[in-house]
């Protein structure tokens, strides 16, 4: 789980505009940073299913919000995955 603080973070370094919370950047960039410490909890917790069942779902919701965002603005995303070292959906 993420901190507030390293939350606010996250934010300010993907937000489009000032008060911007919420553009699909900001949430993949989030889900993105859930992922990879779930990742490292499961290598230690092998056995941790619900952990798992958890990291399947923001794999899927990540999934989802890069098709929008390729969908929507090519350029975006093309710039979001090489900033995040994402593979293409």
């Amino acid at each position: 789980m993420l901190t507030p603080e390293e939350k606010e973070k996250i934010i300010k370094k993907f937000q489009l505009n000032k008060n911007d919370t919420g553009s699909a950047e900001v949430r993949i960039a989030i889900l993105s940073e859930e992922i990879k410490r779930l990742t490292e909890h499961l290598k230690n917790h092998k056995k941790d299913t619900t952990s798992k069942r958890g990291l399947l779902m923001k794999v899927g919701q990540r999934r989802a919000l890069l098709l929008y965002l390729k969908r929507k603005n090519k350029k975006r995303y093309e710039k979001l995955i090489k900033k995040l070292g994402l593979r293409e959906v």
